[in-house]
């Protein structure tokens, strides 16, 4: 029933710009001739680029100008990449944007409409129902946000005038030309963030190719509107970088004494052994072995320190957004839905 296709979003979900939702994704690749020349194709690096497609992907010429030519400079995506909001909030303050009532509510109603195909993914993947609805809540409030940048736009932009990550975003151009080949999709017409990540999950390009999953059979991973393709798609990122089934995510600790921020971890990977950071002063509940390795947080919470550790499946929810404050902010959206979600169905249930 389903085929894989194979970063995720880049820096910051497109659910705190509050964009625009993205359209349907057409079937054909060819696009249109109703945007003007943009001038990208008059540069040496686009033309350097292009002759680089054409030997590595065996692009015609003909086509890859016509494309290139239609991309227009965005100064908006520019100028949001430049100064990412999530880089200057506490957790305080991002706890708000994502954990709110609407928000758990509608991911009740998601999960209740998607409920047979995320117990199906859950069987096959070992990957949480409650977590992937969190992670599709956080990126595009359940897919009505999915950004409204043309991806070719946003991709040239970024590949050609932001020199800082500038070769990151070749590639992802890269992958983006030959995944719109791949999928048959329309080049011109295809949105997203102002990064560039897709769809109902957020995918940049490479992570599009790498993990897609067309899960209902139609020979095409569209996570801009199947949702099951989105669910599988989400599942299959987070097992394949090593998402342990039936394991915790992460724990509230207390700490105690003067020697317990000395346990405290400066990266996203867990770096020290439970019973050392125990040892440390700080106290949690047993839901890892001592041998463990944990990363030991401390966030700005709404009524002063929070105290965390994550373990494994933590580190595995930053592999889809490389910060503490995502994963965290997934992982307490999860606990929350399925709360909810298993109230609404014991109501159902009663006679």
């Amino acid at each position: 029933m389903k085929k894989l296709l194979g970063g995720v979003c880049f820096m910051l979900t497109c659910a705190l710009f509050a964009a625009t939702p993205a359209t349907s994704a057409p079937v054909n690749n060819k696009p249109s001739q109703t945007v003007e020349s943009s001038g990208y194709l008059t540069r040496s690096d686009v033309k350097a680029f292009i002759d680089d497609l054409i030997k590595e992907h065996q692009f015609s010429r003909k086509e890859l100008e016509t494309i290139l030519g239609q991309a227009e400079k965005s100064e908006r995506a520019l100028a949001l990449i430049s100064k990412p909001a999530e880089s200057q909030l506490e957790w305080k303050d991002y706890r708000k944007i994502f954990m709110t009532p609407e928000r758990i509510t509608k991911g009740v109603e998601f999960w209740q409409k998607n409920a047979n195909v995320l117990n199906l993914i859950e069987k096959e993947y070992g990957v949480p129902a409650d977590v992937i609805v969190a992670i599709i809540g956080i990126e595009t409030y359940y897919g009505r946000q999915t950004g409204g940048f043309r991806v070719i736009d946003t991709l040239t932009t970024l590949g050609f005038d932001y020199p800082r990550r500038s070769q990151f975003f070749r590639k992802e151009l890269e992958n983006f030309l030959v995944l719109t080949r791949e999928q048959n999709l329309n080049v011109s017409e295809l949105t997203g963030s102002y990064a560039g990540a897709m769809g109902i999950p957020q995918f940049m390009p490479s992570s599009y190719r790498a993990y897609a999953v067309d899960y209902t059979g139609d020979k095409q991973a569209n996570i801009w509107k199947a949702e099951e393709d989105a669910i599988a798609s989400v599942a299959n990122y987070l097992k394949k970088h090593g998402w342990q089934s039936g394991k915790p995510v992460a724990s509230r600790a207390r700490v105690s004494g003067i020697k317990y921020e000395q346990a405290l971890s400066t990266g996203l990977k867990p770096d020290k052994k439970l019973s050392k950071v125990q040892s440390s002063g700080w106290s949690a509940p047993n839901v890892v072995p001592p041998s463990s390795k944990v990363l030991a947080m401390k966030l700005k919470g709404q009524e002063g320190s929070e105290y965390w550790l994550g373990m494994n499946n933590f580190y595995v929810i930053t592999r889809y957004n490389r910060s503490r404050m995502y994963a965290l902010a997934v992982h307490q959206l999860a606990e929350a839905v399925i709360k909810d979600y298993k109230k609404a169905q014991s109501k159902v249930k009663q006679p």
